[in-house]
């Protein structure tokens, strides 16, 4: 049963990543996201139902347009199998349950948080919101059904305060070093997680952002007066402190 679970899992998340690509394309250029359907941006010919099945549409088609033959952005793929092997990681690691929704909807909006601010160096604040609504409502249900104490809810903003406060504090002091993007997607972060979570987010955005830059640099990717995102660091630390992040605050208090 588990694996059909996981494989289903896999399967939604392939599904949900192939509508991801439509809002990574579309929302930076102000677009709407639900019309007009999926189509080829080369010929605008209208995508058939076999032309739209996730990663075996890119595979049986060669990685081009059925009708035009042009060619089709490895991302596609990608980004449906990386959602997908992100969903089927989640119940893996917290079953089928409540917290694996919240997971879920969380991954779906770091995901095109990450590539529009690195290909575009903007996060949008709809999906900000998003991921404030979402740790929102996630946290006053619980603490409806009773599963937390309200002073839940005053460690939470404890979280968004530090968060937000220290990118908005880095900000301040570098002349717009940090954008309004990664203030907010910290806030709703901070918001998410609480507390100590939020510090170790903090901290993993930092180290992964010095590294992948250097690699960056020392590949010729960027050069030094180039302006390096930070949101894609921060959704990678995020995605390391939904899956790990208990375990590595455990180690390093006991330890």
């Amino acid at each position: 049963m588990d694996l059909i679970i996981r494989i289903y899992a896999f399967m939604i998340g392939t599904l949900i990543g192939s509508f991801l690509n439509v809002v990574v394309y579309r929302l930076p250029r102000e677009e709407s996201i639900s019309f007009p359907p999926s189509h080829c941006p080369a010929c605008s010919t209208r995508l058939k139902a076999y032309e739209l099945i996730p990663i075996i549409s890119y595979v049986g088609l060669r990685g081009k347009c059925g009708t035009c033959r042009s060619r089709i952005s490895i991302r596609y793929p990608i980004v449906e199998g990386i959602t997908g092997l992100l969903f089927l990681w989640t119940v893996y690691s917290f079953g089928l349950s409540l917290e694996s929704l919240l997971y879920m909807a969380v991954i779906g909006l770091l995901i095109p948080i990450f590539l529009i601010d690195y290909e575009h160096y903007i996060i949008p604040d709809g999906l900000n919101l998003a991921l404030f609504i979402v740790a929102a409502a996630a946290l006053l249900f619980q603490i409806v059904a009773g599963d937390l104490h309200w002073t839940e809810l005053l460690y939470r903003m404890a979280g968004l305060l530090i968060g937000g406060g220290f990118f908005l504090f880095i900000a301040m002091i570098t002349d717009g070093a940090m954008g309004g993007g990664d203030i907010k997607i910290m806030a709703a972060l901070g918001f998410l997680f609480g507390v100590k979570n939020t510090l170790l987010l903090m901290f993993l955005s930092f180290v992964i952002g010095g590294i992948l830059s250097l690699i960056l640099l020392a590949l010729k990717i960027k050069k030094r007066k180039d302006p390096i995102p930070f949101g894609p660091f921060i959704c990678i630390g995020a995605f390391i402190t939904i899956f790990w992040g208990n375990q590595i605050i455990a180690w390093y208090l006991y330890n």
